[in-house]
């Protein structure tokens, strides 16, 4: 499970390590454009959302977009953390469609519960792990991120919501209950509207004892599911997905064990300028008309008021005064 050569964690501080340089690889090398979407591809598999609706989700350590990119592809809407300026400016500079947000996901996540209806994270919370400062203590930090997780998942029902529709048996059991029984039956309805929330993290973990703590602080903060192992006799093609669930304890997916190509291990390449970002699946080309036509259907799927297509229709458009 340990890999071979320096680890980035062992570079520094995830905010120092990826600077310019690093941000630039993202948006240039496309073979890591396309590792990072074949992950987010993987992750969002895993979650399975509902096929006949946009989903709102979590991208955690989203980078420069790349696994956003693959989920405004797919139609849903999404908000981006990350803690390096660099990375952040890079997404903005390819003019992604979700939301970023600054911020250091081992202090918490500043969102109110219920939030989101899922999270992705791809190579990210293996970072949590090392230990930058000496007030960094790895496993409060990571506690500290799978509670916080766990509320952005989770919609806690009380008395509070007095306003709020639920099924007519669900209304009866709630009022067949005696008060010992309330909190109970709150639990109860709090499971039923969080039912199918999942969180599913792509991580490279160093050993089995980093594993173990992760896994370890996920249950305390809530969480139950497993690990995923996708390829598991690859040295480089294997893959770890932690999927957690908020809701009731469900299957955990079977990790994908057939013949696949190694990736090519090698120093990256890069172009003299800036590459369009391609969609690894279809192999379309930002900004195109193939690109313009589907981002305009996937909207109107979504209800949103677009423009007829016409001839002009992704063209480009003079320079004018």
């Amino acid at each position: 499970m340990a890999c071979r050569g320096r680890r980035p964690e062992h570079g520094g501080p995830p905010e120092l390590f990826y600077d310019k340089n690093e941000a630039r690889k993202y948006v240039r090398n496309s073979r890591m454009i396309d590792v990072q979407t074949k992950m987010a591809r993987r992750a969002l598999e895993l979650l399975y959302l509902p096929e006949d609706r946009p989903c709102y989700l979590l991208d955690i350590g989203c980078g420069s977009g790349l696994s956003g990119d693959y989920l405004s592809y797919e139609g849903h809407y999404w908000v981006g953390i990350d803690i390096s300026p660099a990375m952040l400016d890079a997404a903005l500079d390819r003019e992604i469609e979700g939301d970023l947000l600054l911020g250091d996901m081992g202090q918490g996540l500043p969102f109110k519960p219920g939030s989101f209806d899922g999270c992705i994270s791809i190579s990210a919370v293996q970072w949590l792990c090392n230990a930058n400062k000496t007030s960094d203590i790895p496993a409060k930090r990571l506690y500290c991120f799978f509670s916080s997780l766990y509320s952005v998942l989770v919609l806690r029902l009380n008395r509070k919501f007095s306003g709020l529709r639920l099924p007519d048996e669900m209304q009866k059991t709630l009022m067949s209950k005696s008060e010992t029984d309330c909190n109970s039956s709150v639990h109860y309805a709090e499971f039923f509207l969080v039912r199918g929330s999942r969180a599913v993290l792509q991580l490279y973990p160093e050993n089995s004892e980093q594993l173990e703590l992760i896994t370890t602080q996920a249950t305390r903060a809530g969480f139950t599911g497993g690990v995923v192992v996708d390829y598991p006799n690859s040295t480089k093609a294997k893959k770890f997905y932690l999927c957690l669930f908020s809701g009731p304890s469900t299957f955990v997916p079977k990790g994908l064990n057939g013949n696949v190509e190694e990736e090519e291990a090698g120093e990256s390449r890069f172009t003299s300028g800036r590459i369009p970002y391609r969609i690894a699946r279809r192999g379309v080309v930002r900004k195109s008309r193939e690109w313009v036509l589907e981002k305009k259907e996937r909207r109107r799927r979504q209800g949103k008021e677009v423009r007829p297509d016409t001839q002009y229709t992704g063209r480009k458009r003079k320079p004018r005064f």
